[in-house]
């Protein structure tokens, strides 16, 4: 009996021993508790358990669309040289010479999606206008120049183009197939920051009319979009390239929600047109369009509800040689409708020079049919100022 008491009585020296040591040193191990420094107590919290690295998001998480899209978006640097005020006073330029030191350094932000791994770059072209160099820096990293391809100042989009193994190039949504209400996310390098994630919805679709573009067809969308954004990505839930982020409207120069973008399907063929062509390639008939009001109706007599009224002509253009007149109505142009003076420009700018096109018409109440050979659009000389 004395044998079994002296084995109880080591046993719980040895136990308690081991208690005092672990609650010493791990605290925790015995009640979850954290040590405070400079007490003698514990404050009791609860832990999630660590998810293990690789596993899925959790529910209503957009990681995933970012980890598809965010590598194919990159920062822009330009800078540019101006001279400075003395450099063009010519008593200054006697006594001192022509000081190319004079000149001062000017640089700009912007972003950029990588659309192909060719090394083809969308962007704004407010974002390089006028750039004498265009620097390219990957998410990874890694800094390049670019070289510009072509610019097309009437959709606001240049393309640029790069050369680095392995780029991560973006994938294609449909952006025809976007209604309001669904959730995007917005990717760009908002005042050189970094590269920033912001997410909000597609508020309107097929704005225009803002006075930003020649051809405006605009998403809109109230995911914050700031100085520096212009070029990046606005992609949908799965990542996928829906729009160019272009402008915001803005009273103090950031974000108040309402940003624009520029639809992929857009930015799509006018970057296949300047890779192809240099520049961008559209048709043009030589009409001066306005949209059908009431007013407009009454003074040429015309009882259409749907499209646009052509107001004036020019002579000997692909449009008066097809024996369209003013005060015709242009309801249909190759089939699709037309609606609005926006809709009829970019109907237009799609066509292909040379190829005759079938028109509808509402000519004093009847329809008429017309095949309009189109020209190719002047280029413009400036329609853009920074």
């Amino acid at each position: 009996m004395k044998r079994l008491w002296l084995v109880f009585a080591q046993t719980v020296t040895v136990l308690l021993a081991a208690y005092f040591v672990v609650a010493t040193l791990k605290p925790q191990w015995l009640n979850r508790g954290v040590a405070v420094p400079g007490s003698t107590g514990t404050i009791s919290i609860l832990e999630a358990p660590a998810a293990p690295i690789g596993t899925a998001a959790a529910p209503g998480s957009l990681a995933g669309a970012v980890r598809q899209a965010a590598p194919a978006v990159v920062s822009i640097n330009t800078s540019t040289s101006a001279r400075g005020p003395q450099s063009n006073d010519p008593w200054f330029r006697f006594f001192f010479g022509d000081r190319g030191d004079l000149q001062q350094q000017q640089t700009g932000l912007g972003s950029g999606v990588i659309m192909s791994p060719e090394g083809y770059v969308l962007t704004n072209n407010h974002v390089v206008e006028g750039a004498d160099a265009i620097e390219v820096v990957l998410p990874d990293a890694r800094r390049t120049t670019a070289k510009v391809i072509g610019t097309d100042p009437e959709s606001d989009l240049a393309v640029l183009k790069i050369t680095l193994d392995k780029l991560p190039a973006i994938t294609l949504g449909n952006s025809d197939a976007l209604q309001v209400g669904d959730q995007v996310l917005a990717i760009g390098n908002p005042f050189g920051v970094g590269q920033t994630v912001t997410s909000g919805i597609v508020s309107a679709l097929g704005r225009n009319q803002l006075g930003i573009n020649t051809f405006e067809n605009f998403i809109q969308t109230d995911a914050a979009i700031n100085p520096g954004n212009s070029g990046g990505a606005l992609t949908d839930i799965n990542g996928n390239l829906m729009g160019i982020n272009t402008a915001i409207y803005s009273r103090s120069g950031g974000s108040m929600g309402i940003g624009f973008a520029i639809p992929v399907s857009t930015a799509k063929q006018v970057m296949e047109s300047i890779v192809k062509n240099g520049q961008v390639v559209r048709g043009w008939i030589g009409v001066e369009p306005n949209e059908l009001t009431p007013e407009l109706a009454q003074t040429f007599g015309i009882q259409s509800a749907q499209g646009v009224i052509v107001t004036g002509v020019l002579n000997s253009g692909p449009a008066a040689e097809a024996g369209i007149r003013p005060g015709d109505v242009i309801t249909q142009v190759a089939g699709q409708p037309v609606r609005t003076v926006s809709e009829l420009l970019t109907r237009i700018a799609g066509l292909t020079p040379g190829q005759a096109t079938p028109f509808a018409l509402q000519r004093q109440g009847q329809a008429v049919e017309v095949s309009v050979t189109p020209a190719q659009r002047p280029r413009p000389q400036r329609v853009m100022q920074r």
